[in-house]
């Protein structure tokens, strides 16, 4: 009879324990780069996370591990670099190469929490397996279809292309639920209303397709800016000393002709309030039902984008527009919201974070850092450098690449070493710096009076990435 009751209270604690653990809301946003008006763009207009900024802490230099959306994803949610995966392209799914991995919300859905996915968060097209559905409690929903199938559906059907603008830049007026992301939100809304229902702990991921192209928002989007206030691209041409395996990249959202590109940097700028606008529906409704107070919200991207800065439009370079990321953190037991956090961080740190912050018991193997201590005390440091890498030529579809572009990113400088895939030789260098230089146009890698900095730098990087062959394609 004791040892029945013990075991009743025991459950019972057990329960109450879970139940007391905060909720975990993970938003994932695609290509989104740091034009975002809590970021200082004087033209965007993104009052949503503006206001989601204002709540929590904001990370000004957070990098991703790989500019390219399969492998950053993969490494987001396994807490692993792509080198440790082995996944560097868009059709190897993570479980290929790492069957046994332990994902994000995996580890929580075997901690108590019901875990649900809407929209985007694993890769969404063109891999062995849809998502991971070892990590979800439920089937994900709208999550695997390609962004070219984001085309407007009105009454269920699409609507014919209008070929009047540059191709992948379109404005209909539509509703949002028209595209991917108005259903993310819509869908979205409905399960944080289950989720509240149920009484359970949960993580729910919410993934948006935008601002990835096509740059095709509803037109009242477009209608909020006016296209003589988009600024012009600032460094229209390839640095100045860097090798041309630097700015090989794939061209994900070139202009047809050069008379387009303000039409699709407008468009970028359209796409990216479309998305705010939705993740604003979001917010709300989990303010309606009471969630805020027991809920991490945690908001990110998987990767930046070029606009035609330093000659490049899309991602898959080791530059600070597609390696630098926004990253927003709301967690009810700090007490600094609002505030910026300086200290530099890396997506795979998300993982650890979320253990840490929801009371998990720590998990061995993460290539990653809690960054509760920021959210804490913003001022703080976690880690000397963030790393980013991509190999050539970019393996977007698959195929064999012949160098690996490692590059470390410290308080002032951006170091790249390019490395022969097969033996680890460095075949070429770049180094920029940010305080002379944040635009990355000049390497100043063959600069003898800088030669220490790069002696130092390159010591850093082969710490984190020891010279030698690399893992086998």
């Amino acid at each position: 009879m004791k040892n029945h009751l013990a075991a009743l209270l025991l459950v019972a604690f057990a329960a109450a324990v879970a139940a007391a653990r905060p909720n975990v809301l993970f938003i994932a946003a695609d290509d989104l780069r740091m034009n975002l008006g809590c970021y200082g763009d004087p033209v965007a207009k993104t009052p949503n996370l503006d206001r989601l900024a204002r709540r929590g802490v904001m990370f000004e230099r957070a990098y991703c591990q790989q500019a390219l959306c399969n492998p950053s994803r993969a490494s987001v949610l396994t807490g692993l670099r792509p080198d440790t995966l082995r996944v560097w392209n868009l059709p190897t799914h993570f479980r290929e190469t790492t069957p046994h991995a332990v994902t994000l919300p995996q580890y929580f859905m075997r901690h108590g929490y019901f875990t649900q996915n809407v929209g985007k968060i694993f890769h969404n097209y063109r891999t062995a397996i849809e998502g991971d559905p070892a990590s979800w409690s439920v089937p994900a929903q709208l999550h695997f279809a390609s962004h070219a199938d984001d085309v407007a559906q009105l009454d269920g059907s699409a609507a014919p292309p209008n070929t009047a603008r540059a191709k992948g830049v379109e404005a209909r007026d539509v509703p949002d639920e028209a595209y991917f992301d108005g259903r993310v939100a819509a869908a979205a809304i409905r399960a944080l209303r289950e989720c509240r229902a149920r009484g359970q702990p949960f993580f729910l991921g919410v993934g948006f397709w935008k601002p990835h192209t096509p740059f095709n928002p509803p037109k009242r989007y477009w209608d909020m800016y006016r296209r003589e206030d988009i600024p012009a691209i600032p460094n229209p041409t390839p640095p100045k000393g860097a090798p041309a395996v630097a700015t090989m990249n794939a061209n994900d959202g070139r202009p047809r002709a050069s008379e387009d590109i303000p039409e699709v940097r407008h468009g970028y700028y359209a796409a990216t309030s479309y998305l705010d606008a939705q993740l604003g529906k979001v917010l709300d409704e989990a303010e309606r039902l009471g969630l805020m107070e027991n809920t991490v919200i945690v908001f990110w991207s998987d990767h930046g984008f070029h606009l035609g800065e330093q000659g490049l439009w899309g991602k898959t370079s080791n530059f600070e527009n597609a390696a630098r990321v926004p990253l927003i953190v709301v967690a009810p037991q700090t007490r600094h919201a609002g505030a910026k956090a300086r200290g530099l961080v890396e997506l795979l740190d998300l993982y650890p974070t979320l253990v840490d912050l929801c009371g998990l018991p720590p998990v061995a193997g993460l290539e990653g850092v809690s960054l509760r201590t920021l959210l804490e005390d913003p001022a703080r440091a976690v880690k000397p450098a963030s790393f980013t890498q991509a190999p050539r030529p970019p393996r977007n579809q698959g195929g064999q690449s012949d160098t690996m572009g490692y590059s470390l990113r410290n308080e002032r400088y951006r170091y790249t070493e390019w490395r022969a895939w097969n033996s680890g030789r460095i075949t070429d260098r770049e180094l920029y710096d940010h305080d002379t230089d944040p635009a990355e146009t000049v390497s100043r890698a063959g600069d003898a009076r800088l030669a220490e900095i790069v002696r130092q730098l390159a010591a850093g990087l082969a710490r984190q990435f020891p010279p030698g062959a690399l893992p086998a394609q």
